[in-house]
């Protein structure tokens, strides 16, 4: 056979080629055995067995139990770290404080990133509210914001006044309904806690964020609030589409439609809000000349300073950062309310005790401020335990992770998903004695080092890391001015003399699934009502 080089057999340039191919195939038989030896040493977490063909795990989340329950028992049978599969989704489920703690710690990063979700999306303006929004440049900077111009202890100190208030303004108008029953003979007035916690903190929220007040009963705002209501039901429903993307087109439970509507209705009302912000600083100016502090003029100045947000639209970063700090402020801090009191109810002796300690400190001559707070230890021990044992989300929101990682010694790949089961977590009987009981105590004792502020594992029910929940101290001064004012000003009493039944509504948010109907009877001298000033 003729060669048609064959001057590649008598040269240097064979010797040099040979040697080049022989180099490269040595080269990729080492990486080959790399390769294969870092796949069997590399240990994945223990998967949770009974997984279907394309759902995975979904058919085990009924909808008789929660997901944290049902993830909860799972953890008895697999261990503090497993992993399952939502439909195409792997998701990686992590229920003690040991495996939290490396999530959220040397992991921190890896993990900091949001998984992209039909709700997310849909009722998040496209992942622009900071909660919703994938780790990057947009989401610190919108956090960066938020946390300084509204969440800050500065800011907070700021609008107290407004927190007082409203709360005042809710005191007053129970007290003027009992004035009018007990003229007509009847001393009892009833009120539905979970609507009236509610109430205040859209009040708050609403002055504080846009500068509105919210009038209650008004048939507009019946329809924010039910909005917000089905924004938080849509968020933390089951989506086929979330689990089965390939099948997003279809539809087929009808939930991405439900979650267009209600989309379009809270942006028509936040539009309004916006509108109205830009004709009144066009007719005098800008609103923090004129003393108009609400956020919304704080992020309209920094729109016309130049301000970019990540190559996203000024308005739809403005009506996403506002609505999503109202809608996180109202529904968390009201149900958490909601729970202590429901606890306090059915655990009497504790409930005298925090009265005792309000008349102590505060007196029966005034009401409560602010500035009181930090007196009242046993209240805050309240507060705590009460978020121990209803967190205001019992699962965090789902986690990515953006790169691979390591956690318990098991191999997390990059696009991992991952939940914390936080209401496992700080029920573990390991980290609390009696861990199902309320018991305020604890924190005045064995656990009075721990706090909520991410840094303590066993307590993290604002979440952990870059990720955790930037409005903590507003919403435990809130939390703490409201129940204070409440349990110091009125007798409560559950209106059919029943212990409050705990049953947890399935959501994004844990809150009370039934009303909570109670008596309140002013327990203050008359010119204390009397003298509530409404602003």
């Amino acid at each position: 056979m003729d060669l048609q080089y064959p001057f590649l057999l008598s040269t240097p340039s064979f010797t040099i080629f040979f040697g080049l191919l022989l180099f490269l195939f040595v080269l990729s038989s080492i990486w080959r055995r790399s390769r294969t030896r870092t796949a069997t040493t590399r240990k994945s977490p223990p998967e949770a067995s009974g997984a279907w063909p394309l759902i995975g795990h979904l058919h085990l989340f009924g909808a008789s139990k929660p997901p944290h329950v049902t993830l909860g028992n799972m953890a008895d049978k697999y261990g503090p770290i497993f992993t399952l599969r939502l439909g195409v989704h792997k998701t990686l489920v992590v229920s003690n404080w040991e495996m939290a703690k490396q999530c959220f710690t040397v992991n921190d990063k890896a993990f900091a990133s949001r998984p992209k979700s039909v709700a997310f999306e849909v009722l998040g303006y496209n992942f622009s509210m900071i909660g919703f929004s994938p780790y990057g440049s947009y989401w610190r900077h919108v956090r960066k914001i938020a946390t300084l111009e509204l969440l800050s202890s500065h800011r907070i100190d700021m609008i107290k006044h407004v927190m007082e208030s409203e709360v005042k303004a809710a005191v007053k108008e129970i007290y003027d309904i009992w004035i009018d029953k007990n003229k007509s003979g009847s001393e009892k007035v009833t009120t539905e806690m979970k609507r009236w916690f509610g109430d205040i903190m859209l009040k708050v929220m609403f002055r504080t964020v846009v500068g509105k007040r919210f009038v209650l009963e008004t048939e507009e705002n019946e329809r924010i609030r039910k909005a917000m209501r089905d924004l938080f039901d849509l968020s933390g429903s089951f989506s086929v589409s979330d689990a089965l993307p390939y099948l997003r087109w279809f539809d087929l439970d009808g939930a991405e439609k439900k979650m267009k509507t209600t989309a379009k209705e809270l942006d028509g009302f936040v539009e309004v809000w916006l509108q109205e912000h830009k004709r009144n600083r066009n007719n005098s100016g800008s609103g923090q000349e004129k003393g108009n502090h609400d956020f919304m003029d704080l992020l309209l100045n920094l729109v016309e300073e130049g301000q970019e947000f990540d190559g996203r639209d000024g308005d739809t970063t403005i009506k996403a950062t506002c609505l999503a700090l109202i809608l996180a402020g109202m529904d968390t801090t009201a149900g958490t309310m909601t729970w202590a009191l429901s606890l306090l109810l059915n655990n009497h002796g504790i409930l005298n005790k925090v009265v005792h300690e309000l008349d102590t400190h505060i007196g029966t001559e005034k009401m409560v401020k602010v500035s009181d707070l930090k007196k009242l230890e046993y209240l805050q021990s309240i507060i705590k335990e009460t978020l121990r044992l209803y967190p205001v989300g019992p699962l965090s929101l789902p986690h990515e992770s953006m790169q691979d990682c390591t956690v318990g010694g098991y191999h997390v790949p990059s696009g991992t998903r991952l939940l914390t089961n936080i209401s496992k977590l700080q029920r573990d009987p390991l980290l609390y004695s009696n861990p199902l009981e309320f018991c305020p105590e604890r924190f005045l004792t064995t656990h009075k080092d721990i706090d909520v502020k991410g840094q303590h594992f066993e307590l993290i029910p604002f979440g952990a890391g870059r990720r955790m929940c930037p409005g903590l101290s507003f919403g435990l001064q809130i939390m703490q001015l409201t129940l204070a004012t409440l349990l110091h000003g009125f007798d409560i009493v559950i209106h059919d003399a029943k212990p409050t039944d705990m049953l947890e509504q399935i959501g994004l948010t844990n809150i009370k699934a039934s009303p909570l109907q109670v008596i309140l009877t002013p327990r203050l001298s008359t010119y204390i009502y009397d003298e509530i000033y409404i602003v």
